[in-house]
Order: C-alpha cells, then sequence, then structure tokens
C-alpha cells in the first residue's frame, strides 16, 4: 500500500510539473481536434474501437496527436500501454516488452499495445525483430514516423500494418486548440489572465502546423509574464518568444518536411540562390547536417546523374569534410556542394533506367548467362561461341551479345543530351547506335 500510494503521489507530481501540451493533451476522440478523418465520426481509428484493434504506422508531422492518439485507443480498448521510442531503445528492449505481453494474455487476458515513437530510427534487422509479435498478436504496435514510411519501414512490417497520415493542423485548427487551452487557464495559470486580440492568430500562423509547439509558446508566454509580475499576454511578450527561436521549425517533422522540398526542388530547378536559401534555413533551424548532406548526395546521383557526374565526386567529398571539420566549419564545402550542384546540368537518367530495370527483373527473374560469359573456371560446350576480348580489337570494342536471347532487344538506359552525357550517348551512338532516344 505504501508503494501505491507514493506511486499516486509522483504521479501526480509530475502531472502538476508536466508541460501544458501534456497537461491539456485529449482524452478522447471527442476532444482531438484536426484529425477528423481519423477521430471523426467516420474516421478509421473510432471505427476500429467498435471492432478489433490492428497495428498501424501513424506517419506525418510533429505535434499533430500521433502519441494522444494511441493512448486514447489503448485506453478505451483496455490494452495495456507502453511507449518506447526508437531513438534510445532497440532489440533487447523489444524483446523484454514482448515477454510482458506475453505475460499479460496469460495472466489478466488482456493486450498490449507499444507505441513505437520513431520508428524509421529502427534499421531493417530490428524492425524485423517486431515482425513475430505483431503477425501472431502478442503486441498491438502503433508506430509513428515523420518520414516516407515506403522508404523508411520494412516493407514485411508494412504489409502487417495499416498505414495511417496523421496530418498538419490548419491554422484553424492550431486556433481552437489554444482557445480551448485558454478557457481552461484556471487549471494551470490564472483564470483572470487575459490575452490581447491577435495572439492566438499570429502563433496559429507562426507554429506551421504543430499543435504542441503553439501550447509551448503559450506557456513560454505566461512565464514571461508571471516574471514581469504581470498577466497579460500581448503581442510584445509574444515578439520575446518569437524572436528566441525564430528559426525553429521543428527538426523532426512539419515544416522540416516543407523545407526540405524546397531545398530539394530548388537545386533541382538550378536556382542557386534559392537553394543556397533553404539550405541555410535548414541548418539554423538546427536540422542535422548529415540529413542535409544526404539530401545532397541523393540529389546529386538523382538529377544531376550522368550529366555531370563531378557532382557526387564534390558531394561526397562534402560530406567527408563535414565528417573531418564539422560545424560551422564544414558550411563552405557544403554550400559549395549545393551550389555546384544547382549550377550543374541536368539528368534523371539513372533514375529512369533502375525503373526499367526494376520492370526487367520482374519479367525476367532468373534468366541464365550466357555460356561465353560464365567464369572463367566454366568450360563452354559452344566452342564456335567464345567470349570475345573487346581490347583485342580496333577502338577496345567488339560487337556481342551480353544478354540472354530470351531478352530481345532489351533496352533500359537511354542517355540524354545534357551535359557530359552527350557525349558518352555520342560515343555509344559511333559504337551500336544506341544511347540515341
Amino acid at each position: 500500500m505504501p508503494n501505491d500510494l507514493f506511486t499516486s503521489a509522483g504521479e501526480a507530481s509530475r502531472e502538476q510539473n508536466a508541460p501544458l501540451a501534456w497537461k491539456l493533451r485529449p482524452r478522447s476522440l471527442d476532444e482531438v481536434i484536426g484529425q477528423e478523418h481519423l477521430s471523426g465520426p467516420h474516421g478509421v481509428i473510432r471505427s476500429m474501437l467498435k471492432g478489433q484493434v490492428r497495428s498501424i504506422i501513424f506517419h506525418g508531422p510533429a505535434g499533430t496527436g500521433k502519441t494522444t492518439l494511441a493512448r486514447i485507443v489503448a485506453e478505451k480498448a483496455r490494452l495495456s500501454f507502453i511507449e518506447l521510442s526508437a531513438i534510445d531503445s532497440g532489440v533487447k528492449e523489444v524483446r523484454s516488452i514482448s515477454e510482458r505481453a506475453r505475460e499479460q494474455w496469460n495472466l489478466h487476458g488482456r493486450g498490449t499495445l507499444l507505441f513505437l515513437d520513431e520508428i524509421h530510427r529502427f534499421n531493417r534487422a530490428q524492425q524485423d525483430v517486431l515482425l513475430p509479435f505483431v503477425e501472431d498478436g502478442t503486441l498491438v504496435l502503433f508506430g509513428a514516423t515523420t518520414e516516407n514510411p515506403w522508404i523508411s519501414i520494412n516493407r514485411a512490417l508494412l504489409s502487417r500494418c495499416l498505414l495511417l497520415e496523421v496530418r498538419a493542423l490548419d491554422q484553424e485548427a492550431v486556433k481552437a486548440i489554444l482557445n480551448r487551452a485558454w478557457e481552461r487557464r484556471k487549471s494551470w495559470w490564472h483564470q483572470d489572465g487575459r490575452i490581447e486580440d491577435g495572439v492566438v492568430d499570429r502563433i496559429s500562423v507562426r507554429v506551421g502546423g504543430d499543435g504542441r509547439l503553439a501550447l509551448s509558446i503559450l506557456e513560454q508566454m505566461t512565464l514571461l509574464a508571471e516574471a514581469q509580475g504581470s498577466r497579460l499576454l500581448d503581442n510584445a511578450l509574444l515578439d520575446q518568444v518569437m524572436n528566441s527561436s525564430r528559426h525553429y521549425h521543428d527538426r523532426m517533422g512539419d515544416m522540416h518536411y516543407d523545407l526540405t522540398s524546397a531545398f530539394i526542388k530548388s537545386m533541382r530547378g538550378s536556382d542557386p540562390d534559392a537553394a543556397l536559401y533553404w539550405f541555410g534555413r535548414l541548418l539554423v533551424g538546427g536540422t542535422d547536417p548529415r540529413y542535409v548532406m544526404r539530401r545532397i548526395l541523393i540529389h546529386a546521383a538523382e538529377d544531376v546523374g550522368l550529366a555531370d557526374p563531378m557532382a557526387l565526386v564534390v558531394a561526397q567529398s562534402a560530406w567527408t569534410a563535414l565528417e573531418a571539420v564539422g560545424l560551422p566549419e564544414a558550411r563552405i564545402p557544403m554550400a559549395e556542394a549545393v551550389l555546384y550542384i544547382a549550377s550543374a546540368p541536368k539528368s534523371n537518367s539513372v533514375v529512369a533506367a533502375l525503373s526499367k530495370l526494376d520492370e526487367a527483373l520482374e519479367k525476367y527473374p532468373q534468366s541464365d548467362v550466357p555460356p561465353y560469359l560464365r567464369d572463367s573456371h566454366y568450360h563452354s560446350p559452344l566452342p564456335n561461341a567464345p567470349y570475345l576480348y573487346p581490347h583485342a580489337y580496333p577502338r577496345h570494342y567488339v560487337s556481342q551479345r551480353y544478354l540472354p536471347d530470351e531478352m530481345g532487344e532489351l533496352s533500359l538506359y537511354h542517355a540524354t543530351d545534357q551535359g557530359l552525357e552527350k557525349e558518352g550517348r555520342k560515343y555509344l551512338q559511333s559504337l551500336h547506335g544506341k544511347g540515341s532516344e
């Protein structure tokens, strides 16, 4: 009993000192704002609660209610709720939780909902550990990610889960959250507190669809007001809070998506000024520079490609510089890579060729290697069809077939006339007429 009393007192104390967003989190689907497609009368979550709760992967910006929805489902479905972050956990924790979940079933006949935040931080092997527990119902998994789930989550895991988008809140939804918080201010601040006209509107514009950030700004304003002996939240006070974090964009989601998209599209669109601006916004906002470098590397191969192969070399060199010297010095080689790539000719022929390759692999999954192309230890039964060594011929080229006959005239790569790729195209045309399309 004493332990229960101490535990209750500790929970009450923690709740009292928790951030405002936690104190005011919705306790039912009716209180959830801005996710009507999930929590509304015909929403997926509400429908699920009428039947069987299934595993879900939530994807979408931060501060939009993924954790809240998971907690509500667990409570309404009478499931034990366990929250885990993939940032600071791994296989050991998943196995331990799964054992506890089995005990819950065996002893109490009660299921367990595991909310795994930042699930994209688990690598493929770690995600695979979840598969048997989700498959046999040991756990109901609610994973949450701010990344593209089709890239960051195993297909095997996706096939066992519903994939649900949690959308960025529009300004009206953010205002509704702030107004509800203000109406309940007696529970967390002062009933006689006052707020100036326009403050709620300005916050709702500022936060980029992040309800949690909106409540955080409101709470910071009350702390500043208290320090100044005031109970008025005015626009001057809001300016103080916003100026202290004017570049903040929640590097794990919401505006982060838009900034990254603008950065990539500006490089692709050959606008070095815009690309450099969005690059700067990402870094000053606290984005991991390695994340930015990954985008630069991908773009160099995907959108510049063979039109200027040096783009990938410059990008890789910037990555090496970042690892060697770190920020702020690494801004210089990183910016050099951004400007080089934005100014380079563009070609997506590599990506297009890979797309055709996937089709070919689907159509010809097990074609045999022609005998004369096999490893040298293999003795060809066809002496009249030996391998022809290109370097033994003029121009170091000889016409011979390198694909199985069944594939016909398979054509995957079509060189463009952009930049250096144009020279490669001319060379291929001079040899065998390919690469001209």
